[in-house]
């Protein structure tokens, strides 16, 4: 055949493969592949005894398969298991840099290897959602006759992004994102396989917390430990290793020296104590210092949001006015406009709730990055969806004598979580009220719903 065979020898009979470790400087992620169905990690459903798949494999009766997951799952390496425990010839493709004429050549290949021998060519498609839909067709009449065993690896919903044709000759296997518990079992076995030539232990916390960070993706976190191991440098890889591999550089908007933040902290601090001689009298010092004016504007919007909120939703669109005014007059004229929203937002009563929210949010993002939307709220358009369980449950909030529909829209491992408490200071006191109602409104719910 030609194409692409470079990339995986063809197999010999009875499927055996060359099972040489990769050479030398390759990354570790790809060393640490596995090359047989015991050695994946994860995927229990479909690979457990008796799944579908591992049964298929031992039979070598292995249908068109089109593999939905996240990144880093085992989409690719699963394929290429496949290929290693069957009878069939593997040939990759990578949507992103085959054409429809290299496609025609494959499937042409492979349909006088099967005249002639009854051998059937596996075919894998890595991000087929890539492919087009002339691309995707012209794989139809040869999944059909047998010629092929079609296998698509894609992080997209097959719902949307393959052909319905296409779609309904291939199994649709749902691959998870890995577990913490997972990643750090692969990580574990990284650092104690010698011919990994890592060379540094690990504390249990800093696996933990490594495995938060790749967020279900195996080949991430091959990468985190790869690097926390170069940190180390003999030492044990501890969480403040750990904190040193992940972190992000934070850049500083202006580095014109340190009297630039002494002022511009002078102004934030003297709106939040809502004095507004003092406010204006640092933000007309610094203009009169030649501050671009445009800056100010920018950190009077962020005042607006973080320190005022929803105690006075009026203080953002204040801000945004003033910003616009003064980008319409220039100075200085406009210079007039960023002082009215100087004196409104010192005036403004005040509040962080949103802030802290907005900060609480993130850090259980942080800690719980990949958890799984709840099914109940996901959308279901198609038939596959709602097999799946998507949308089972869900309850339209018109309709229901609330107004609410008592489902919990946090993932599982979160219900219960607060994030916005507001204060009493202006709207809030409001929104508060609100907030307190919707609450108990959403228990009747429940509390119904249980009863019938």
């Amino acid at each position: 055949m030609g194409l692409f065979d470079d990339q995986l020898p063809p197999a010999p009979p009875g499927g055996d493969r060359d099972d040489a470790q990769p050479p030398v400087g390759t990354p570790l992620a790809e060393r640490m592949r596995p090359r047989r169905l015991d050695d994946m990690v994860g995927q229990q459903d479909v690979l457990g005894e008796g799944g579908f798949l591992r049964r298929a494999i031992a039979e070598d009766r292995v249908p068109s398969l089109i593999f939905w997951g996240p990144p880093g799952c085992g989409k690719t390496t699963l394929a290429l298991i496949i290929a290693r425990e069957t009878r069939a010839r593997f040939v990759p493709f990578s949507a992103v840099t085959s054409g429809i004429k290299d496609v025609k050549e494959v499937m042409a290949g492979a349909a006088k290897l099967r005249r002639a021998g009854g051998q059937r060519t596996l075919v894998f498609v890595d991000e087929i959602h890539r492919f087009n839909k002339a691309q995707q067709d012209a794989f139809l009449p040869f999944v059909e006759r047998g010629d092929i065993v079609l296998v698509g690896a894609t992080t997209e919903n097959p719902s949307f992004e393959v052909n319905g044709a296409l779609l309904s000759r291939c199994r649709v296997v749902v691959l998870a994102a890995l577990s913490t518990d997972d990643l750090v079992a692969l990580m574990t076995q990284a650092l104690s396989d010698p011919e990994c030539g890592l060379g540094a232990v690990a504390s249990p916390e800093a696996l933990e917390a490594l495995a938060v960070q790749a967020s279900g993706d195996a080949r991430t976190a091959l990468n985190l430990i790869e690097l926390a191991a170069l940190e180390a440098v003999g030492e044990t890889i501890d969480t403040a290793i750990v904190e040193r591999v992940v972190q992000r550089r934070v850049l500083l908007y202006d580095k014109s020296g340190e009297e630039h933040f002494n002022l511009i902290s002078a102004l934030h601090k003297s709106l939040r104590e809502s004095d507004p001689d003092a406010a204006l009298y640092w933000l007309t010092r610094m203009l009169t210092a030649g501050e671009d004016p445009r800056y100010l504007a920018r950190r009077m919007v962020r005042f607006a949001s973080e320190d005022v909120g929803l105690a006075d939703p009026r203080a953002l669109s204040q801000s945004l006015a003033a910003w616009e005014s003064y980008q319409r007059l220039g100075s200085p004229e406009g210079d007039l406009a960023l002082a009215q929203a100087c004196v409104y937002l010192a005036l403004a009563p005040k509040s962080n709730a949103v802030y802290r929210a907005f900060k609480a949010a993130r850090r259980a993002v942080e800690e719980h990055p990949a958890e799984p939307v709840p099914k109940a709220i996901r959308n279901a358009p198609t038939n596959l969806m709602k097999d799946l369980g998507y949308g089972r449950g869900y309850v339209y909030a018109h309709d229901a004598e609330e107004g609410v529909g008592g489902l919990d829209c946090l993932p599982e491992n979160l219900r219960g979580l607060r994030l916005y408490e507001p204060r009493g200071e202006g709207f809030e006191g409001r929104l508060a009220e609100r907030l307190e109602e919707f609450r108990q409104r959403r228990q009747r719910a429940r509390r119904r719903s249980t009863e019938e």
